[in-house]
């Protein structure tokens, strides 16, 4: 606290305004086990600033990021190759404009290449309309659901057994303090659910994540037309934005609401962020989509030019008028996004898929021919759930200490559902080659 100018006095009195004991109580809602009640070990009061970094880089150095040995990790997360030139433009003059693009006639860059991005997204996504991005996947889904809830004007959210616990947990913890429900299906790996029967008359949205949280590819377009005749929006989410260039878009199997994690163009891992979340929609619904939008347009000279033709924030009007309380876009990271797809094109989108559906077909029968795994997915794009004979999470330190980084045990997503702790969620993208696949295949053989 010494480099902090308040007093204990100063801090006795904020506390005492604002009704709480301690600065510990402000942290109440974040568990016990996350909060650390020591010092860092092997830290003391007496080290210097470069001691310090010495001592923290060793600690970093224990972790094993997904670059430095064979990765099969996705789970929403996906290791893909970034060209050096999506760096490199990045970080143009044109688009190192101000901030915020409200002052069109100094932001001309920043709104150009935000109105490429939405068109980008509306495109592979299927949807008539795309806002200027979001901060990431789980973000956008919520936002998704609330903006379901303003259209049906019901209040009740029905969540698929395949999204993404993460999600389902934004999507819960907003239902808490936003007055309206969700109710979530049990996990099903290698099961149909029934969502249908899960709709009544309150329920203003179903939301679907394709590829499943399991890897499970699903045909959209039956649960679709069911939401249509209840009177529910669908939500379909994606949080691999490369299964795009293969897989039938949303917006094809009837999705009335799209939310999407973008990551996996242009974006690095990133140690889990900064990401960006991609939100489309029917155009009839463009009024009550989260965000703001681009619109081009031409100056009083003729010349084509690109303003924000919508920004329904609190920032802008007042907050019980706003459709979201999302204060900024991810700028740099949508403009990561909208060079990796550009550099690409349609043609190089398509093969990018290509390349990752079979790098996960040739791993999946690789570990479905080990003794005592077998493969729970019988659709999916790169990434495919294996039931295992023993407990996945040790099977996962075993493989790491082999130099593979095996991919995620279900039980770390879902830790309160012991039946699923023998399953282990594995990806594949172009960035693994054919000698890891074989080394996969030896040591989980060896391990089991």
């Amino acid at each position: 606290m010494r480099y902090l100018p308040h007093t204990d006095a100063d801090r006795r009195a904020l506390l005492a305004t604002i009704g709480v004991p301690s600065v510990d109580a402000l942290f109440r809602d974040v568990p016990a086990s996350a909060r650390l009640d020591r010092p860092i070990a092997g830290l003391s009061s007496t080290m210097g600033e470069l001691e310090v970094e010495r001592h923290v880089a060793a600690l970093a150095a224990k972790n094993r990021p997904a670059g430095s040995m064979a990765s099969f990790i996705g789970a929403g997360a996906y290791r893909h190759h970034v060209p050096a030139s999506v760096d490199h433009l990045i970080q143009r003059g044109e688009f190192l404009t101000s901030y915020t693009p409200y002052q069109p006639e100094v932001s001309q860059g920043t709104l150009q290449y935000l109105f490429e991005f939405q068109t980008q997204v509306a495109l592979i996504t299927g949807m008539e309309v795309a806002n200027a991005s979001m901060y990431d996947g789980a973000t956008a889904t919520v936002e998704a659901v609330m903006m379901a809830n303003r259209v049906t004007k019901r209040g009740r959210a029905v969540l698929s057994g395949g999204l993404h616990p993460h999600y389902r947990q934004v999507v819960e913890t907003h239902a808490h303090f936003g007055g309206f429900k969700a109710v979530g299906a049990a996990p099903r790996p290698g099961l149909t659910e029934d969502l249908a029967a899960l709709i009544d008359a309150d329920t203003s949205c179903v939301v679907v994540q394709n590829p499943s949280a399991f890897g499970q590819l699903v045909d959209l377009a039956p649960l679709a037309k069911i939401c249509q005749a209840k009177g529910a929006l669908l939500i379909a989410v994606v949080t691999e934005i490369a299964s795009l260039g293969l897989v039938a878009s949303p917006g094809e199997m009837g999705a009335d609401i799209v939310a999407c994690e973008g990551q996996s163009m242009g974006n690095a891992l990133n140690f889990g962020g900064p990401h960006v979340g991609l939100f489309a929609t029917r155009e009839k619904y463009v009024r009550q989509m989260p965000g703001r939008l681009t619109g081009e347009t031409v100056d009083t000279e003729g010349r084509r030019g690109w303003v924000l033709t919508l920004s329904t924030r609190e920032q802008h009007i007042r907050r019980e008028k706003a459709t979201s309380n999302i204060c900024t876009n991810a700028g740099l990271c949508a403009l990561a996004f909208t060079i990796h797809l550009s550099l690409l094109g349609e043609a190089g989108f398509r093969r990018l898929a290509e390349l990752n559906h079979a790098a996960a077909v040739m791993l999946a029968e690789k570990l479905d021919g080990v003794r005592g795994a077998r493969l729970m997915t019988d659709q999916f794009f790169n990434e495919f759930t294996l039931k295992l004979p023993v407990p996945a999470a040790g099977v996962v330190d075993e493989l790491a200490s082999k130099g593979v980084l095996a991919g995620v045990p279900a039980s770390r997503l879902w830790p309160e559902r012991p039946e699923l702790g023998d399953l282990l969620i594995v990806a594949a993208t172009e960035t693994n080659t054919v000698a890891e696949m074989d080394r996969f295949a030896t040591a989980l053989e060896e391990v089991l």
